[in-house]
């Protein structure tokens, strides 16, 4: 298994991943998640043995990094490729100056998935297109 995992302009590649895992699997409409912002983000790319597999992207909003639209194909998940797209955000964000906190909101059923990746929930439950989220921080 050959791990690849870089920022990315092939932003088209990465929304095709999303309209998989979000509008397909989990019924996401394509209004909420084509949010306008991706022209203004980093993207991540993952491949696993040179096919696209999973993606994330950051906004950058002053110290913080916000990392979202975090996805892995079905097929692709338990391999590890999540934890290491968000440390390869994490790599990213430690590239950025002036940037020292990254910022996350995790679906509910992920946040033991997120704090064994150092970060803290904080705040209350939210709804994020009919899905329980809560924010999660971590310093870089």
């Amino acid at each position: 298994m050959t791990l690849s995992i870089a920022l990315t302009d092939d932003i088209e590649t990465c929304l095709a991943l999303r309209r998989v895992v979000f509008m397909q699997e989990q019924g996401v409409s394509e209004a909420e998640e084509i949010d306008g912002r991706d022209s203004d983000a980093l993207h991540l790319l993952a491949c696993l043995n040179g096919k696209p597999a999973g993606t994330a992207r950051i906004l950058l909003q002053g110290n913080t990094g916000k990392i979202g639209r975090v996805c892995v194909l079905a097929e692709q998940r338990g391999k590890g490729l999540g934890a290491a797209l968000i440390r390869a955000c994490l790599d990213v964000l430690r590239n950025q100056e002036g940037v020292s906190r990254a910022l996350l909101g995790a679906q509910v059923q992920a946040l033991g998935f997120y704090e064994a990746l150092g970060f803290t929930a904080f705040g209350p439950v939210y709804d994020d297109a009919g899905i329980p989220h809560r924010d999660m921080e971590r310093g870089i």
